[in-house]
């Protein structure tokens, strides 16, 4: 198993030698403001678990993508090279192994029953082939699902089935993480999970104590860095110490840039999602841009730039493909829309919740920007919600997780994105563009709790009382067919008699 912790320092945050002290068994952090990344790479052979074994054997690739729904108002934040983002909630990208490259996974069921062992029992998930959807882009995993999901049991799971001792995998304290990612692909064999923690577990910041690995085979990297300003748009550079625990005898200072796809645009480049009062069934989703996030990004000038929003929404609500994909511009114009780029899962106008297999739909949007930066730019994006199972009170509640925005940036002949020791890709919505393009997210505002949208959906009410109840309604309904059905019948038979009285009359005048 190898090892690697990140803490990374905002520019504003004091650092002292003292705060890093390192001896031949441990490293010692104390009172350290930053952020911090623990990314852990396992061989199959390492890994103690049957079932993810089976399930990896049987997959060509594994793209597991959680994040926190809270909003991380507080602490160091997201800075670079960590900027990348996803809606809120369990986001899983498997390609199963082609015919040919062994018995793949035949029922579909193996990541299904995987994903509720290491994240939570409640996962409504059947298989890959009916609850998960297919992309249009055939650089992403072929098969995608979403889940809301803001409580997951995933600390225990790899404490007891993935960590060997006691070492940093075992008390990173992944429950507090506000993202974990899990990627395996069959050609390197290895299985990698990473969490992202924006801020210190203490008010007093990050204090613990990093112990050497119990074997040879183990390695244990730290790093404590900070970002500069980097020569060239597209890329990061960074600065700071590193060393290996139980190897190094003191940690080495280090200076060093790469190219980076993700960047991270000025704390006041923020968005807010809300949806105007009364919804009804047909919500409109508005998208409020601050000044800051409207500014062309700093990009590499042999780019071309477009914002863009990539909405995540689970089966009870979707989008009009025929409506978003119009060229219409007083539509676009209305609601500041440039295009419908990509659509994706479940986009049936008429079935109801209880039919739809598929978790819901992913939809890429292009927006449109002024020419003049005003105080606040609303986006809004038409919805509709389907009929959900009645409720007793009426209502049943429907969360809509906030989309991310980002600026896609794309050159012709741009810089190639090379070794990036931070990078961070299969997120849905990135390969959905060139390998060329760089993105520039916006931040979600602070300004509400979570990153989720709760709608009251109303729905048939199940308790007996009033006239339009769903017993009322279905006794109704039987009866109005039955009277249809005997209306039909007896207009049947006054044609059938008049048409018979007809032929009488003929043949006595014959």
């Amino acid at each position: 198993m190898k090892t690697r912790i990140t803490y990374l320092q905002p520019p504003t945050s004091p650092f002292t030698t003292d705060q890093a002290t390192l001896s031949p068994s441990a490293l010692q952090i104390t009172s350290l403001d930053a952020a911090k990344e623990v990314r852990l790479t396992f061989t199959v052979a390492e890994i103690g678990d049957d079932i993810l074994v089976y399930v990896l054997n049987k997959a060509e690739e594994i793209h597991i993508r959680w994040a926190r729904e809270e909003v991380l108002s507080t602490g160091v934040g997201v800075l670079d090279p960590f900027g990348s983002r996803v809606s809120g909630g369990l986001h899983v990208g498997y390609s199963p192994l082609e015919e040919g490259k062994g018995d793949g996974d035949g029922d579909g069921e193996g990541i299904c029953h995987l994903l509720r062992r290491i994240f939570n029992q409640g996962i409504q998930c059947d298989n890959y082939t009916e609850s998960f959807t297919t992309p249009q882009s055939t650089s992403t995993p072929t098969y995608q699902f979403y889940s809301a999901l803001p409580e997951h049991s995933l600390n225990e799971y790899i404490t007891k089935n993935i960590c060997h001792g006691d070492g940093p995998c075992a008390t990173a304290g992944w429950d507090r993480a506000d993202s974990i990612d899990l990627d395996y692909d069959a050609v390197s064999g290895t299985l990698v999970v990473s969490g992202y923690w924006s801020q210190p577990d203490s008010a007093g910041g990050w204090t613990e104590e990093i112990r050497a690995p119990g074997n040879d085979r183990d390695r244990v990297e730290v790093g404590l860095l900070g970002t500069e300003k980097a020569v060239e748009a597209e890329e990061i550079k960074m600065g700071g110490l590193l060393g290996v625990v139980g190897v190094d005898e003191v940690l080495k200072p280090t200076l060093f840039s790469f190219p980076s796809r993700h960047h991270v645009l000025p704390p006041q480049a923020t968005y807010s999602v809300a949806f105007p009062h009364p919804t009804g069934m047909h919500p409109t989703m508005t998208i409020s841009l601050s000044p800051a996030a409207l500014e062309y990004p700093a990009a590499p000038e042999d780019t071309t730039c477009a914002l863009h929003a990539y909405l995540t929404l689970p089966s009870y609500i979707f989008g009009d493909k025929y409506q978003l994909s119009t060229t219409d511009p007083l539509f676009l114009d209305s609601h500041h829309l440039v295009a419908l780029r990509a659509v994706s899962g479940a986009t049936d106008l008429e079935a109801p919740d209880w039919f739809v297999s598929h978790w819901g739909s992913n939809w890429l949007l292009e927006l449109a920007t002024p020419t003049d930066l005003p105080e606040e730019w609303n986006i809004t994006v038409p919805l509709h919600l389907r009929y959900l199972r009645p409720s007793e009170t009426g209502y049943r509640a429907a969360g809509v997780p906030w989309p991310v925005v980002f600026w896609a940036c794309t050159a012709e002949g741009g810089t190639k994105m090379g070794v990036n020791p931070f990078d961070r890709v299969n997120l849905g919505w990135d390969g959905l563009f060139g390998p060329r393009t760089m993105f520039y997210q916006v931040h979600p505002s602070g300004e509400t709790a979570r990153h989720v949208e709760e709608l009251d959906v109303p729905v048939l009410r199940l308790n007996e009382g009033g006239f339009f109840r769903s017993k009322a309604v279905e006794l109704g309904t039987v009866a109005a067919i039955v009277l249809g059905l005997l209306w039909v019948l007896w207009k049947l038979g006054v044609v059938a008699r008049s048409g018979g009285q007809r032929t009488d009359k003929e043949k006595k005048s014959q």
